[in-house]
């Protein structure tokens, strides 16, 4: 694996994404949520934070990621050209690292407009900025999970619908999770919040950096990311 390879891919998969109106659309309809709810908190409730942003962003970022990444291996199943992909002198660790970093950096690309919302709440009054870029980190480490698990959903299948629906219902599980806990037993609520990633998410929105929370995204991201190297491996 050598940056170089990945850098094909990355780039061939990224200019990808811009060749067809799916990834403008997705862009729209996420900024258009995202400005309806912080809105909603600042004018209606009168709050001046971000909290109901950061709070909503994981349900959002869980639908709104695997729609980016389910094209990213299905599509080259269904048309014959992963073939094509693997005569280039890359390896199947380029090609899944250089597909993974053209998905995490669309989120962030669709992420990065949400910065004016804190920008504007500063420019009316005091803001407090340390859960504000907590939450953007957690935000970075939340987009590169979902990614992770939105690649590995599209290597499993031929249909972009079907790739969508793995990642998304696994995104969502992940994500709600963590408030199902008062219906299940005391024995396993541990175990399942740490699972959550809104639970590691929102520890870290709150300004607090945990190398926990840290060492449970990267991990997911590995795994998923290994899974995927797995299922492509048995493919070949």
């Amino acid at each position: 694996m050598t940056a170089r390879s990945i850098a094909i891919i990355y780039k061939r998969e990224f200019k990808t994404f811009f060749t067809s109106p799916g990834a403008y659309i997705i862009i729209s309809l996420f900024l258009i949520i995202t400005g309806w709810f912080f809105f909603a908190s600042f004018f209606l409730e009168g709050r001046a934070d971000m909290r109901n942003f950061f709070a909503l962003l994981p349900i959002i970022f869980a639908f709104s990621i695997p729609a980016v990444a389910m094209r990213l291996f299905s599509e080259e199943f269904k048309s014959g050209s992963f073939e094509i992909l693997k005569t280039l002198p890359v390896t199947e660790l380029d090609i899944i690292a250089g597909k993974y970093l053209a998905s995490l950096l669309f989120a962030l690309i669709m992420l990065a407009p949400t910065l004016v919302y804190p920008v504007f709440i500063s420019t009316l009054g005091d803001l407090d900025w340390g859960p504000v870029v907590g939450g953007y980190i957690g935000a970075v480490f939340l987009a590169g999970a979902f990614s992770a698990i939105g690649v590995f959903a599209s290597s499993t299948t031929k249909n972009q619908v079907v790739a969508f629906i793995i990642s998304a219902s696994i995104c969502f599980f992940l994500t709600v999770i963590n408030q199902s806990l008062v219906f299940l037993p005391s024995f396993l609520t541990g175990f399942l919040q740490y699972l959550s990633t809104s639970y590691h998410f929102s520890n870290v929105a709150k300004g607090i950096i945990d190398s926990r929370d840290i060492i449970y995204f990267l991990t997911l991201i590995f795994l998923t990311l290994y899974a995927t190297y797995l299922i492509n491996k048995e493919r070949s």
